[in-house]
């Protein structure tokens, strides 16, 4: 654990009062003088893209957007902030689904950008592995890993935007959860800042270390709510040389599935991604966006891709897809002849939600069930949906493999969107399932998560946060609102 010497001198705040009635003004220039010229923006237009979420659903105030170049320029940061009882709100990218990055709840509040902390410090290929500063674009460590022959695998449609530290802080997923797991499995060790501007080094390099509490865990995942993440050592994994990529209409979820342990069986798991898609999203793609699907109409689609680092995926692949048509858990199906024809199929996955926002109002929901349910889940929730809500329809796509699928409902004028909530996460909740599978909670979900969360596990959640955030400045309204 290393504590900055004197983290107030940073801010000539040795003698700075604790918990002042605050002077905004004396307390920026505080800020500003621990920082250079690009560290403290005030200015309302410079702020206005920080305080808004990119959907435009969640808006926010702050005193300013604090901008620090190093770990202990943040640290310096939130140790005034604690001194003076003003919140935090960190922000990496600002592409959170939940609103998790922007302000919310009362009381004087700044927005903490780690933007500027962008550097990759390490890319070992030996060891495979990168340290990277919370700031970074995912894309750009991306680059930097295949540099090296290596892949980084968390991938997602926000990639070119989202940055390191805000994928830790909300353990995101993305399309090969199925092969390589969630962004907590990627996680070798984590520089964090506490609540109190205490300083952790925990970039370890190692596959194993047993010394004692995982206390990185705490932190991933947990929206930064209790403490800052400012850089990240992340595991690497071996960059494959051939990649096939397959669209295939199939009649049913339950197909789906057989075709899903099928391919895990022949192929094993070198299947890194398995996506199942309604037909109403091929609907909205063509109407909205002018993608076609190279298919026949059909009720489902399943976009799977497989990896390897070895030759014959190909011919494993097509061995497959023979198999599924002829035991009908396939009707039609195309596979990609070039990387071009790949990005083209992947591309039907990706614009889904921007065809789904030009066909009109929705309410989205990011849930998961165990997979084996998966059938009967989507066809019970669909069945709800018509039931309890007339005019609207259900929008259904995601990560079958691993159990997450995107329920989103096309309202009708007037819905009621509680109500959509709600009839929707009835159905979850019966099938033993979770209202985020990756996407968190932030502003978005926190009264959900008050409804539906077993109450010890609340109360155990609200024993940590106050545990490590007392004063509760760390982003405030979110998760436990």
């Amino acid at each position: 654990m290393t504590r900055l010497r004197d983290p107030y001198s940073l801010f000539g705040l040795r003698n700075y009062p604790m918990n002042i009635a605050l002077k905004s003004e004396d307390f920026l220039a505080r800020l500003a003088s621990g920082l250079d010229a690009r560290g403290l923006v005030t200015d309302p237009a410079d702020m206005a893209p920080h305080l808004v979420d990119w959907r435009g659903l969640f808006r926010g105030e702050a005193l300013a957007v604090v901008r620090p170049r190093t770990a202990q320029e943040v640290a310096g940061v939130v140790a005034a902030c604690a001194q003076a009882g003003v919140g935090i709100v960190p922000q990496g990218g600002n592409t959170s689904l939940a609103g998790g990055s922007v302000p919310a709840g009362e009381g004087p509040q700044i927005v903490l950008s780690l933007s500027r902390l962008n550097a990759i410090r390490t890319v070992d290929k030996v060891g495979m592995l990168i340290e990277v500063e919370a700031g970074c674009v995912l894309q750009t460590a991306q680059q930097a890993a295949a540099a090296a022959g290596r892949l980084l695998p968390v991938s997602l449609g926000a990639e070119g935007t989202a940055e390191i530290g805000g994928i830790i802080s909300t353990n995101a997923g993305g399309i090969n959860v199925l092969r390589y797991g969630m962004t907590r499995q990627l996680v070798l060790g984590l520089e964090v800042v506490l609540p109190d501007g205490t300083l952790i080094n925990g970039l370890r390099h190692l596959r194993k270390d047993n010394a004692g509490y995982d206390w990185k865990q705490v932190f991933i995942g947990s929206e930064g709510t209790l403490g800052l993440v400012t850089a990240a050592v992340l595991r690497l994994v071996p960059a494959p040389r051939h990649k096939v990529t397959a669209l295939l209409a199939v009649p049913s979820p339950e197909a789906a599935l057989s075709l899903l342990a099928r391919a895990q069986e022949e192929i094993g798991d070198q299947v890194s991604a398995f996506e199942l898609i309604c037909g109403l999203s091929f609907d909205l793609l063509a109407r909205n966006c002018d993608l076609k699907a190279p298919l026949a109409a059909a009720p489902w689609v399943v976009l799977m891709q497989a990896d390897s680092c070895l030759s014959g995926i190909e011919e494993a692949m097509e061995s497959v897809l023979a198999g599924a048509l002829e035991a009908g858990e396939a009707t039609d199906g195309v596979v990609a002849a070039s990387e071009t024809q790949a990005r083209q199929l992947w591309a039907l996955r990706e614009h889904i939600t921007e065809a789904e926002q030009r066909e009109g109002p929705s309410v989205k929901h990011d849930v998961s069930v165990p997979i084996a349910d998966m059938p009967a889940f989507l066809a019970e929730a669909e069945a709800e949906v018509a039931r309890a809500l007339p005019g609207c329809r259900a929008n259904m796509f995601g990560h079958l493999g691993d159990g997450n699928i995107h329920f989103n409902v096309l309202i009708a004028d007037g819905t009621d969107k509680a109500a959509v909530n709600r009839t929707v996460h009835d159905v979850v909740a019966k099938y033993a399932g979770s209202i985020s599978a990756e996407h968190g909670i932030g502003r978005y979900r926190a009264p959900e998560l008050a409804h539906y969360k077993p109450q010890a596990e609340l109360a155990l959640m609200r024993r940590l946060k106050g545990a490590l955030d007392p004063q509760g400045l760390m982003n405030r309204g979110k998760v436990l609102g």
